[in-house]
């Protein structure tokens, strides 16, 4: 049996230059970092309001489910309908507050 011994400077010249190739493309297309920093920054500060007002409409939908369950529980006379009614509202608030918070500290 006859065994094929095969040179690698000749076998593997294509890939070489592929790889050369491509490395030669992605370090001439490569840009400043400051440029994609400042566009993710500019994306991320026009989409801040529009994710302050859903947080804004989120608490207000909890608050309607919320007053609607401390009516009913307020209809039938549980004792625990204020225990209820601070959680729900503090729930509210809590959104409303991270929200201005947020809008605040980031001054967006």
């Amino acid at each position: 049996m006859k065994m094929c011994r095969r040179n690698f400077k000749e076998d593997h010249k294509g890939l070489f230059t592929t790889v050369v190739l491509v490395m030669l493309s992605i370090a001439v297309k490569a840009q400043d970092g400051n440029a994609g920093i400042n566009a993710a920054t500019t994306q991320v500060k026009s989409y801040f309001a529009a994710g302050t007002n859903l947080m804004y409409a989120i608490g207000a939908i909890v608050g309607l489910i919320g007053a609607i369950k401390v009516y009913n529980k307020w209809n039938h006379g549980e004792p625990d309908t204020g225990k209820v009614a601070a959680a729900w509202f503090g729930s509210c608030v809590f959104l409303v507050i991270v929200a201005t918070v947020l809008k605040s500290f980031f001054g967006v």
